[in-house]
């Protein structure tokens, strides 16, 4: 079986947030967007909406630049902080070339995502399927379809 990823769909984002509400509920109890390993990049100037989320590196720069080794793998290749060994220095917040481990404002130690043990709860609450657990075979058929499918809708506005 493939490994599978988080796989983010900004075209579909309608920026109601729902990913963030659920993933701080569910690590943390709490209904706190700024607790939650997912966040939604909104520009209202530019009209667009982008979740961000971690891509799970296969060579993880946030785990390679942590000194105290509080990083393992998981058996799904997600990479998982262990909190008890983590002394809050940020250097894997830094590390990160994409910018989405983010810092808790509670507790100060960084949020990443784990993928919920292989069900993650963002994907079941994203009513337009932006985000979704897949393999990245999956992905890439689904972006050519969508693609395709822009494709088709702007000729068929040229012909009108």
């Amino acid at each position: 079986m493939s490994e599978k990823i988080l796989a983010v769909f900004p075209e579909l984002c309608t920026g109601c947030r729902d990913c963030e509400i659920v993933c701080s509920l569910r690590h943390l109890g709490v209904i706190n967007p700024e607790r939650s390993r997912i966040r939604v990049l909104r520009d209202v100037f530019e009209g667009f909406e982008l979740p961000l989320v971690c891509l799970q590196c296969e060579d993880a720069p946030c785990m390679n630049s942590c000194r105290v080794e509080a990083f393992f793998v998981d058996e799904r290749n997600a990479k998982i902080i262990d909190y008890e060994k983590c002394i809050a220095c940020r250097r894997c917040i830094i590390a990160c070339p994409f910018g989405v481990n983010f810092l808790d404002p509670v507790t100060k130690k960084p949020l990443k995502c784990d993928l919920c043990e292989g069900d993650p709860e963002c994907v079941k609450f994203c009513s337009t399927g932006a985000v979704r657990y897949m393999t990245a075979e999956e992905y890439n058929r689904e972006k050519v379809k969508l693609s395709s499918e822009k494709y088709i809708e702007a000729i068929k506005q040229e012909e009108r």
